[in-house]
């Protein structure tokens, strides 16, 4: 033990080799880090520190060092936090790839799967990935490969998919087994110059094979496709937008390099998104230019609706919606406008269809009156017919290690400028490539014109040598311009290419490669910082232009989505959408609720087994009522947002956030019929209290009384205060009162007090209360009811069976605060006797719209 402490006291003192190894990770966050197939190998041991042989100067037996946890956990997280960034949720600026997707169309590419190919089985190439190049999971390879195929989630689809790939419903694509798939048309730009050295190579993971590091893309993959990813501590969020306005702003950008970013958002460049399933875009052009500056803001997306005149009736008209926004699952759509149509909480919608086949058609049947717009802001509320969309323009840029690279967030012209520089060096090395493989054929040919002149003479040579080897060593020593490696193609060439015309194409293509290998020398001479005039840049701007006319002026590539100015949102009340007509609200001990139409005897309705009626009031749908809990909150609702069930409900908990421990005392409805005088504070009185108000007494024996009207209006899930118990005590009892009535209130000690409740003060806002009775340390008050005369009476159960009762008549009137009367000498008060609920009455009917 003493050792091990020397060695810990001995670790802490100095800089540890772990330390040094964790700071110069993070020196070199990207330039060092693993890059195989997306796993992380720690840079440390892994037993290292559990050992027990280790020795003073912290090595264990085995020659492993000993390394702190927490040290150990930091290196080995940053490792994994890297390789997360860098080889799994973010995409690259330059080919808007995610490895995974790289890796399968690159999988694809040496399949020949090109888009003329027939169809091949998805689970060849989800095994050719995974054994190659992707060493996960099978389902995660094919569920994006499965994303790539589908045209609700690609603007342009880069896997051309056959088979059952899902749907815009959520349904899930059929197997792997089952599908089939090849390279989409525009998977041809991203791939065409890969074999010509265009992209860098890496060793796959386990060193028997390599993959790019990045795809020599044509045109900004990452703005057209856009791209979701979550990493450690960062994700990003990148919608599709438009091919031809996307190639237009970067030819915008070679025109003119010192361009601004406000310049590349206009209707000649990039006018915002453009989903693949349509919809509107609410947002200003210069809301749009600030989020393509900074690279992160939100914008609104809303679906596509239209009134079909045709399906009108005397009574209804039809609205269809045709488009939905982006990442919407339509059936999640369709459900959420049916609750509202099943719960009747607008009364303007009547019925939901539907009808969607390969284009979507959801027909919502409205009243003939019915306003539209209100309908509409309605359901962009509280559906997701609208929703936000976030931007975040993080992607990886490149780095001093071309291998991997740095995560950054960017803007618009930062993202076109790093694709532009990159298809620069992608023709910078194409040239370099084209230009090697000249020099080769030329050295080749000069060769073969060098011996035209004298074939005779080489011909005699062959025939005189004794093999292919003493051929080639007396050419070479007759002809001493030849090197071997002319030699052997003089040697391998066939008869008939010594014939004269032969000998002329030979002279003509020599001839052709040194003039295009001179023009690719000057091209890779010349400066490249003028993006107008360089030669290079004009092969960029000339490539740009034909992906631009291929593929950019095509019908798919029409813009689909609408950008417009926000408008002034609709104006409406909750209520103009509630049926206005009576209802039932019974609430169990439990805290189950269920709303009926009606019911007659709460006693008798249908709950769960051991659990009792708490409460029944009543109410219009569009009236308010209130659950007052033990920990003195008050949550509130609409009685027509409350479950409708002929069965047991459902719990509170649903509806409303409660605490632990935390349980509905009282329930009372705020339908003003159900209210026998007035709850609303005379303004020009703020100190004087309603004419009806609530009571509440805590187990400590404090009581309070306070307004009802600021628990009126529907509250938020986490409710309003109308109490504040100390720690550790509770509301007993809340209960509505004039101001008039007399508080029977006992102790579980056998103690009761009978006081004006009058006494109690009045507050303006949440509190403790003044004492009601003074209660003993090991006593705490139970229950209590406010009478209004002498039949009102207070029956309590002893722990020995027995009934008590306490009323005006039994026992005399005091003030508050006392230590009460002792009602018994012996036992205890094990519970207060409630009476059952009876049967709300409302006075009138409904009022109607």
């Amino acid at each position: 033990m003493a050792q091990t402490r020397s060695s810990l006291k001995k670790k802490t003192s100095k800089k540890t080799t772990s330390e040094k190894r964790a700071a110069g990770a993070r020196d070199s966050l990207f330039e060092d880090v693993p890059t195989g197939g997306g796993g992380s190998s720690g840079s440390h041991s892994g037993g290292g520190a559990g050992g027990g042989g280790a020795s003073g100067d912290g090595v264990s037996g085995d020659g492993e060092e000993a390394v702190p946890l927490h040290e150990a956990a930091q290196a080995r997280y940053l490792n994994y936090s890297l390789s997360v960034i860098t080889s799994r949720a973010l995409p690259d600026v330059r080919d808007g790839l995610k490895p995974v997707q790289r890796r399968i169309l690159y999988t694809m590419f040496r399949e020949r799967l090109m888009p003329d190919a027939k169809p091949r089985k998805c689970a060849g190439v989800v095994g050719s990935a995974l054994r190659d190049f992707h060493p996960h999971g099978d389902t995660a390879l094919y569920d994006a490969l499965v994303r790539l195929a589908q045209p609700w989630a690609m603007r342009h689809r880069l896997v051309d998919g056959h088979g059952n790939f899902g749907s815009i419903d959520g349904d899930s694509a059929a197997a792997y087994r089952y599908t089939e798939c090849r390279l989409a048309p525009l998977a041809g730009p991203l791939l065409d110059d890969i074999k010509n050295g265009t992209v860098p190579f890496r060793p796959n993971y386990d060193g028997t094979n390599e993959e790019p590091v990045v795809l020599p893309a044509r045109y900004p993959n990452l703005l057209v496709n856009g791209g979701t990813g979550i990493a450690v501590g960062m994700a990003t969020n990148i919608p599709p937008h438009n091919l031809g306005e996307t190639l237009k702003a970067c030819l915008k950008v070679l025109a003119d390099p010192e361009i601004k970013d406000y310049q590349l958002v206009a209707n000649d460049a990039i006018q915002g998104p453009d989903f693949p399933t349509g919809g509107q875009v609410l947002a200003s052009r210069e809301a749009l230019r600030e989020i393509y500056k900074t690279g992160s803001g939100s914008i609104k997306v809303r679906g596509i609706t239209a009134i079909d005149r045709k399906l009108a009736t005397r009574t209804t008209k039809t609205l269809v919606i045709t488009e939905v926004p982006y990442a919407v699952n339509k059936a999640t759509l369709v459900e959420q406008i049916a609750q509202i149509v099943v719960q009747r909480k607008m009364a303007l919608l009547l019925d939901v269809q539907d009808l969607s086949t390969d284009d979507i058609r959801i027909e919502l049947t409205l009243k003939k009156d019915a306003d539209q717009q209100k309908v509409l802001a309605y359901l962009y509320k509280h559906t997701s017919l609208q929703v936000n969309y976030s931007y975040n323009l993080t992607c990886l840029i490149p780095t001093e290690n071309p291998a991997v690279g740095a995560p950054a967030r960017l803007g618009l012209k930062e993202i076109l400028w790093h694709f532009l520089h990159f298809r620069l060096r992608v023709v910078t090395r194409r040239l370099e490539t084209e230009l090697g493989v000249l020099e080769k054929r030329i050295h080749i040919l000069e060769g073969f014109a060098l011996v035209f002149d004298a074939l005779d003479e080489i011909i005699r040579i062959i025939r005189a040598s004794d093999g292919k080897a003493d051929a080639a060593a007396k050419i070479q020593k007759r002809f001493k311009q030849l090197d071997a490696e002319q030699t052997d193609a003089i040697l391998e060439l066939k008869l008939y290419r010594l014939a004269r015309l032969e000998i002329n194409l030979v002279n003509e293509e020599l001839e052709g490669k040194v003039v295009r290998a001179n023009e690719i020398r000057a091209l890779l001479d010349e400066d490249d910082s003028d993006t107008r005039n360089s030669g290079r840049w004009g092969i960029v701007r000339e490539e740009l232009e034909a992906i631009l006319n291929e593929f950019g002026k095509a019908k798919e590539a029409k813009r689909r989505t609408i950008i417009e100015l926000p408008e002034e949102e609709v104006e409406y009340s909750e209520e103009d959408f509630i049926v206005a007509e009576d209802t039932h609200l019974l609430v169990t001990k439990d805290g189950w609720v269920k709303r009926q139409r009606e019911i007659k005897e709460p006693a008798k309705s249908r709950i769960r087994d051991g659990d009792s009626v708490l409460a029944c009031v009543a109410g219009s749908t569009r009236a308010t009522v209130g659950f007052f809990s033990s920990l003195g909150t008050c949550y509130t609702a609409r009685f027509a947002d409350l479950p409708s069930s002929t069965g047991f409900g459902e719990p509170i908990q649903k509806l409303f956030k409660l605490k632990d421990g935390e349980q509905i005392i009282t329930v009372m409805s705020f339908d003003p019929r159900a209210l026998p005088a007035s709850i609303h504070e005379d303004p020009k009185k703020p100190d004087v209290c309603p004419l009806y108000h609530g009571f509440a007494a805590t187990s400590d024996g404090n009581a309070l009384r306070f307004g009802l009207d600021k628990y009126i209006e529907p509250s938020t899930r986490s409710g309003r205060r109308y109490a504040r118990p100390s720690s550790g005590d509770k509301v007993v009892g809340m209960t509505p009162i004039h101001g008039s009535e007399i508080i029977l209130a006992v102790t579980e000690r056998c103690r009761a007090v009978v006081c004006p409740a009058a006494e109690v003060n009045y507050l303006s806002g949440p509190g403790k209360g003044v004492r009601l009775i003074k209660v003993a340390k090991e006593d705490r008050l139970i229950g209590f009811k406010a009478s209004t005369g002498d039949r009102d009476i207070l029956t309590v159960e002893t722990n020995r069976g027995a009934k008590k009762n306490i009323s005006v008549v039994k026992y005399r009137v005091t003030g508050r605060g006392g230590v009460g009367t002792e009602i018994q000498k012996n036992g205890r008060i094990k519970s207060v006797m409630e009476e059952p609920p009876e049967m709300p009455v409302l006075k009138g009917r409904a009022p109607k719209d």
